[in-house]
């Protein structure tokens, strides 16, 4: 049997680039910003703008999360927990993605009721705070886009500040047209369509996030594929009791038995593999046993229905 961890993040170091600094600077500007506008939002009697405070405030407690996530990933394994808290960016992207559709679902709410009882609105003063806000997400979310593409929890938070940026939008539309035709119903019509917008966006991160929960094999990675290349290499007859799962937002594990009758093929070939393994599909931390296939000692985890 073999393990490989050192794939560039030596043990258990955590990998993800250190975002200590993009987290301070969005959960400072959000903050003061969610002050700000729930201020002007009550002061305008714009619903659309206090929907864009309470988004924001959402926005803090899951860049806080996701912030928390990645601290506590780094902490190293304990006899306890033998692979630390990588876990934990999991348990952030999915805190993330409930936040954003408990809060999508108020606003959501709140712009039916104001359907059946529209209250006038100061709209130069939606316009200006709103545009304020889509900078401030805007530039909080730049921080974190490069790191979305590749780490769930990261990708949380950068939809999370997306999203907003899309509510302010929104709140200027809105705002605008208020000026320009005194139709106050604009306000609760852009509330209910940032809704449907968040909801769209969150639903991918939802999915992902239970995935990951559940251990299923994580996406772009076609298992398939990887059975086929373990089963391709110098002198394996079989492969069983495969596993591939995701060990945190980052990171991808994988464990299997490879059938060997010539014997142990050495270091080197495990070496090799967990290292095309890492290559080829992005696998990190690889598990292999060799067995030989003799069948007076047959595995016990040998058919693949069996865990």
């Amino acid at each position: 049997m073999v393990h490989d961890r050192d794939r560039g993040h030596h043990g258990y170091e955590y990998s993800t680039s250190n975002y200590n600094r993009a987290f301070i600077i969005s959960v400072a500007l959000n903050t003061s910003f969610v002050v700000i506008e729930a201020v002007y939002g009550i002061l305008a009697n714009s619903l659309a703008l206090l929907a864009d405070a309470g988004h924001n405030l959402s926005d803090v407690l899951g860049l806080l999360f996701a912030w928390g996530a990645t601290l506590l990933a780094r902490r190293r394994p304990t006899s306890r927990r033998t692979y630390g808290l990588r876990r934990s960016s999991i348990l952030a992207a999915l805190l993330n993605a409930s936040f954003l559709l408990v809060v999508s679902g108020g606003i959501g709410w709140e712009a039916i009721l104001r359907f059946r009882n529209p209250a006038p609105v100061a709209g130069g003063t939606v316009i200006f705070v709103a545009a304020v806000g889509i900078v401030i997400n805007t530039v909080s979310a730049l921080m974190f886009l490069a790191g979305s593409k590749s780490d769930l929890n990261i990708k949380g938070a950068f939809l999370h500040l997306i999203a907003d940026a899309a509510v302010s939008v929104g709140v200027v539309l809105a705002g605008i047209a208020i000026v320009a035709t005194g139709w106050l119903w604009f306000d609760p019509a852009i509330g209910l369509i940032v809704t449907a917008v968040i909801l769209i966006t969150t639903w991918q991160l939802l999915q992902e996030s239970l995935n990951f929960i559940l251990d299923a094999v994580p996406a772009g990675i076609e298992p398939l594929a990887v059975r086929t290349y373990l089963s391709e290499r110098p002198d394996v007859s079989g492969v069983h009791d495969l596993h591939i799962w995701a060990m945190s937002t980052t990171e991808t594990a994988l464990t299997a038995h490879l059938v060997m009758p010539a014997g142990h093929p050495g270091d080197a070939f495990l070496v090799q593999v967990s290292r095309e393994l890492h290559d080829h599909f992005g696998i990190e931390h690889v598990t292999l046993q060799v067995e030989v296939g003799d069948p007076n000692y047959p595995c016990a985890l040998a058919p693949d229905n069996l865990v």
